[in-house]
């Protein structure tokens, strides 16, 4: 079936950039300084200063338009329902911290009052994470190990070993919010965008892989000492095959009731979630029903069964971090700041694409460092966002943060005074319920295949990101995956997949040649295009590039000519040693490039002084010493090189005049403004590379060109005629000096 299409004919004259100037008159921006930004940035009027509190006080936009009628039940709801949620995970989360469950409490309410008034986000539960909880217990492991002395602080002096613990887990909190907040205040949220998702997907799948390991340890009822660093998963195995004869049964049979019992119904809740009202609260159902049989059979002393224990009954005084801690986990520390913030933004950006509104990446910076600051002087460890929370919190009807802060309130009210009906739960079920909620993570291994197929490179940098954090720990993970990602980046930009266009007949478009059966390439013309920016480190490869898509060196074709041109002069010169021999083997025997001057044989070719016009093209004697260029005009399509830096400037340079001194006229097409302007700051233009050579568009230069040889094939081929003409009277002349030569003998 044939598709009727719109038609388009417009009729204007070729243009070249020059032309095009002359006959649009163009607008020269001024450029801002330095002072003129710093100027304006320090200007406060009351506009700005409105601006300036509403940004940082985001409840203040959203506060006045809040619809209480419509909006205030599904906050009291969602509220309700993501609490019981914060407070298991909390417990749980708390554990994976290598710290006293009750804690983890402490992290669901105090970054969430800060969070409340500076957040831009309306939807994202504020608590703990995972993958930080993770990271932040390998550093306490690590300063506190549960078996062997801590490392040597002055303020560990008189604490216990879970306050010290507590005191480490706040510092490095401390020190996270640190991190986040300059990086806030100094406008740098857009360090995101070096997290892609591709990386982000395989840090997180390597991090789900660390949380069920640290977890099997409470699920099989086995006391395993907290490892960190390099391989501490292959250890924290190695430690746990070695007791698995020791096996706690009834640890191992509640965990994995619980799994199967929450796995099961989590998946009718994503079954028949558009029916139901508010999910299922399974693991808040579960963790009552195990503290209660916990309580009724008294677990603890019958099974030995490990229990929460003692719950800290409300809030401790403030406390300040300790200056040597922050100094031994400074390294540590910022890689948190970032996966923390990273995570955060990218569900916050989802949720409010969603919901039609805007978020802002260096708010969301100042408003976790602030929380993170807070939290940490009352003992709360690292504060994200963890997906499964947030679902729930806006899916369950949630508009605001005011959900949030009736979840942080719920959080408030089971540690003063709900928290000792939590000290009978066993921990094998906070680590069930933390394994069963790694499917969403795990999952992720099916984007493999898929990135494979899709995308080699993204996949090299899954993989690299996965084994990397696995392996290595998550700290250096992440930088392992960033260096991966980097790498390819660079790969890509270093060696592009340059083409030569073609034009579709009957159009003004041009394609690669090889993705079209019907092209047209007008004779002695090539279309080179290279998809990426040029600079000092593919320079080379383009210049290598364009000699393979022309198929000549044209430096070499010049010292070529300059030797054969040399050798004519000479023999102009002495008549009497012009012999078919001489004349002949000029251009069959290869002549010693040490007798030149090499920068004598890179210079243009002199033609000044013959007594004919040399034409490189016409038929020479023994021609295949000199190669024969059939290519009269080279087009560079510019279109996807957005920008050019001091080195590839000159090294385009040289490559063009190369060109240029071996009869090739070279046309840029397509050139962005901004490289336009650098290259005339750059003094790129001399007598033979000039502005003309540059088009708007790449059939302005074809037609152009196509204009131009058609005036130029009668000349060329008197051209050629003189010249193979005239190099036949010099065979002519040499034969009958030859002949003379043998009768005087």
């Amino acid at each position: 079936m044939v598709t009727l299409r719109k038609q388009y004919a417009v009729a204007r004259p070729v243009y070249s950039e020059d032309s095009l100037a002359e006959d649009h008159e163009k607008v020269y921006r001024l450029r801002k300084t330095i002072l003129d930004h710093a100027r304006e940035y320090l200007t406060c009027d009351s506009k700005r200063a409105k601006n300036a509190a509403l940004s940082l006080l985001p409840i203040i936009g959203w506060m006045r338009i809040y619809r209480v009628r419509e909006w205030l039940l599904g906050d009291v709801v969602s509220g309700i329902s993501t609490g019981m949620v914060a407070i298991m995970q909390g417990l749980a989360f708390s554990l994976m911290a290598s710290l006293p469950a009750s804690y983890g409490l402490y992290t669901a309410f105090f970054p969430m009052l800060t969070y409340f008034f500076l957040g831009t986000s309306r939807h994202i539960s504020v608590g703990s994470f995972p993958v930080l909880s993770l990271m932040v217990g390998a550093v306490v492991t690590r300063l506190v190990p549960k078996e062997g002395p801590p490392a040597n602080i002055t303020g560990f002096e008189g604490l216990t070993q879970d306050q010290q613990r507590v005191l480490v887990a706040s510092s490095v909190t401390f020190l996270m919010g640190i991190f986040q907040l300059a990086m806030g205040v100094l406008q740098v949220g857009f360090i995101v965008v070096y997290l892609s998702d591709t990386l982000v997907s395989g840090f997180t799948t390597a991090a789900a892989v660390h949380i069920l390991v640290s977890q099997l340890k409470f699920v099989l009822g086995l006391t395993v000492p907290g490892i960190s660093g390099p391989l501490s998963v292959i250890y924290t195995l190695e430690k746990i095959f070695v007791q698995i004869t020791s096996t706690n049964i009834c640890d191992l049979v509640m965990s994995i009731l619980i799994m199967v019992v929450v796995f099961i119904v989590k998946e009718l809740n994503d079954k028949y979630k558009a029916k139901l009202p508010v999910p299922i609260p399974i693991e808040v159902v579960m963790t009552v029903i195990a503290c209660g049989v916990s309580y009724g059979f008294n677990f603890e002393t019958r099974y030995d069964v490990d229990v929460v224990g003692k719950m800290v009954s409300g809030y401790e005084s403030p406390i300040a971090p300790n200056m040597e801690i922050l100094q031994e986990s400074a390294v540590e520390a910022f890689p948190v700041a970032i996966v923390g913030f990273a995570v955060a933004f990218s569900v916050a950006k989802v949720y409010s694409i969603k919901h039609d509104y805007t978020i802002d990446g260096n708010q969301e910076l100042i408003a976790f460092g602030v929380s993170n600051i807070f939290g940490a002087s009352f003992r709360s460890f690292a504060a994200s966002t963890a997906l499964s929370r947030t679902a729930l919190q806006e899916s369950s009807g949630g508009k605001t943060q005011i959900a949030g802060l009736i979840s942080a309130m719920m959080a408030m009210i089971v540690t003063v005074a709900l928290g000792f009906l939590l000290e009978p739960l066993p921990t094998s079920v906070l680590g069930a319920l933390v394994i069963v909620n790694l499917k969403g993570m795990l999952m992720q291994f099916r984007e493999i295949p898929y990135l494979w197929r899709r995308d080699k490179s993204e996949c090299v940098v899954w993989m690299g990101t996965f084994v990397g954090a696995t392996l290595l720990g998550l700290d250096l993970g992440l930088a392992v995956g960033l260096g991966v990602e980097l790498l390819t980046v660079v790969f890509r930009t270093q060696f592009p997949r340059c083409s030569i266009l073609a034009n579709i007949p009957g159009t003004d478009l041009y394609k690669d040649r090889k993705d079209y059966m019907h092209t047209f390439e007008p004779k002695g013309v090539k279309i080179f295009r290279i998809p990426s920016p040029i600079f000092f480190a593919n320079i080379e490869f383009f210049r290598d590039k364009l000699v393979d898509a022309v198929g000549f060196n044209p430096l070499r074709v010049l010292r070529k000519r300059n030797k054969a041109l040399r050798e004519i002069k000479k023999l102009l010169k002495k008549e009497d040693d012009v012999t078919e021999r001489g004349l002949r083997d000029l251009f069959r025997q290869r002549t010693d490039g040490s007798r030149m001057d090499a920068e004598e044989l890179d210079q243009p070719s002199d033609l000044k002084h013959l007594p004919f016009r040399m034409d490189w093209r016409a038929e020479l004697p023994g021609n295949d010493t000199v190669p024969r260029v059939d290519l009269h005009s080279l087009i560079l399509d510019f279109s996807a090189v957005s920008f050019l830096d001091i080195s590839a400037l000159k090294g385009l340079k040289a490559a063009l005049k190369e060109f240029i001194h071996v009869d090739v006229d070279v046309y840029i097409v397509s050139c962005d403004a901004c490289i336009l302007e650098k290259l005339h700051s750059c003094t790129f233009f001399d007598d033979e590379i000039l502005t003309s050579m540059f088009f708007p568009t790449l059939h302005d230069a074809m037609l152009h060109v196509l204009d131009k040889s058609q005036g130029c094939v009668v000349r060329e081929a008197i051209y050629a005629t003189n010249t193979s003409v005239l190099l036949r009277k010099l065979d002519m002349h040499a034969e009958a000096q030859h002949r003379n030569d043998q009768s005087w003998s």
